[in-house]
């Protein structure tokens, strides 16, 4: 009966320090008071009842739901052409440098004297000159010519037409001898960014980041985009390396940028390790990510909350049926929940994949949060217990010393 007694007082004094405790504010801290940041504002900009006003959807990760959270689609080079069969031919263009010869098929003609005999080389060179922002190459006698945008070739049958009723059998051949035109320009994470001159031989997308000397940072996580007439795409480096079908021919003004991307996502709550995390893989699923995190800590973690917070595009949110009238712009905030209790739902982590920025949230235990409050209460009631004693003690001493 006495200890009855003495075990409910315990708790009265145990409930009634911990109402104290709970009020007190000159217990030592790190910063202010939650309490006082509040109160001091000068101006406050609150939401109704605490919330963030960020709506969002919860979706339970199945089976049915993978099917829409398959790995985005990359771009592709091959919309460009040039993929396969032999390097495209190159046209002459603006600012180009060329050399032309007219031969003639013997002397007293147009351009070769009377006097010249049967010297070998029937032919005259004239002076180099740049193709003018007309696009035109001046030819004694065949007046300005249009080269710019036209193949060699056609310019030398050209220039042979317009000569042929002066000349004996003309024969024209057009050099190029500075190429300003057929370049590349080829920028970012390169060690030698510059413009690349294409040789009639072809360069493809390799090799011109060949010739601009090479990636500077590793080629996981790391982008090449082909900019050609205003149209772009996007293509990972691995894929070029993988896939000779996407390393097609470059052409002249195309522009190709290196881009390293560090992907990373972020791991909370009940995760082995809080923290940010590479991807360091060309993919990795959620299954992969959890593991990396430390996967879930068992003392703690909730196995059937684990929480992934996502933006995805409004047509996938609604290509699953669900109501997504009430969110304005292109994307949806969206939860997916994760049932680790479900064995099934193992196999399901292992075929989600992760994209950059994504957040993994592993939820408490309702028995921690419990377990939370009784380590307080025992941690109250043995001090109470301990000053208790510690002054029977100091009685008890005093009296000794009266005796």
């Amino acid at each position: 009966m006495g200890c009855s007694r003495i075990s409910s007082t315990r708790v009265a004094i145990v409930v009634a320090l911990t109402t104290i405790l709970a009020s007190c504010t000159s217990l030592p801290r790190s910063g202010p008071d939650h309490k006082d940041v509040d109160r001091d504002a000068a101006v406050k900009v609150t939401t109704k009842e605490r919330r963030v006003g960020i709506d969002y959807a919860l979706i339970d990760l199945s089976k049915n739901v993978l099917s829409y959270f398959t790995a985005p689609q990359p771009t592709s080079f091959k919309g460009f052409g040039g993929g396969r069969g032999g390097a495209p031919e190159i046209p002459l263009g603006f600012g180009d440098v060329v050399s032309v010869a007219i031969f003639e098929a013997q002397s007293g003609g147009l351009f070769i004297p009377s006097d010249a005999g049967s010297r070998p080389g029937n032919y005259i060179s004239l002076p180099e000159q740049t193709i003018d922002r007309n696009g035109t190459i001046t030819i004694p006698y065949a007046g300005r010519v249009p080269a710019a945008g036209r193949l060699k070739e056609t310019v030398d049958e050209d220039v042979e037409d317009r000569l042929a009723s002066r000349a004996i059998e003309p024969q024209v051949v057009i050099t190029t001898t500075t190429s300003r035109s057929s370049q590349v320009a080829v920028l970012g994470d390169v060690n030698n960014p510059q413009r690349v001159e294409i040789s009639p031989a072809g360069e493809r997308v390799l090799d011109v980041i060949s010739a601009a000397g090479g990636l500077t940072t590793n080629n996981i996580e790391t982008n090449v985009t082909l900019q050609r007439r205003g149209k772009t795409a996007t293509v990972a480096y691995t894929t070029l390396l993988k896939n000779p079908a996407e390393n097609i021919y470059v052409a002249p003004d195309d522009t190709i940028s290196i881009d390293h991307e560090r992907r990373t996502y972020l791991a909370l709550g009940a995760a082995g390790t809080s923290g940010r995390f590479d991807f360091e893989e060309s993919d990795l699923t959620l299954g992969e990510a959890i593991a990396k995190a430390g996967g879930l800590a068992t003392t703690r973690a909730d196995p059937a909350q684990v929480l992934l917070y996502r933006l995805v595009p409004k047509k996938t949110v609604a290509a699953m049926h669900v109501d997504a009238t009430r969110f304005t712009g292109e994307t949806v905030p969206v939860i997916i929940r994760a049932n680790l209790r479900d064995p099934a739902t193992l196999f399901a982590v292992q075929q989600f994949k992760m994209e950059d920025k994504d957040i993994i949230y592993i939820s408490n235990s309702a028995s921690v949060e419990l377990v939370k409050f009784l380590d307080i209460v025992n941690s109250v009631s043995s001090t109470i217990s301990g000053v208790a004693d510690d002054a029977n003690d100091t009685s008890n001493a005093v009296q000794d010393l009266g005796n």
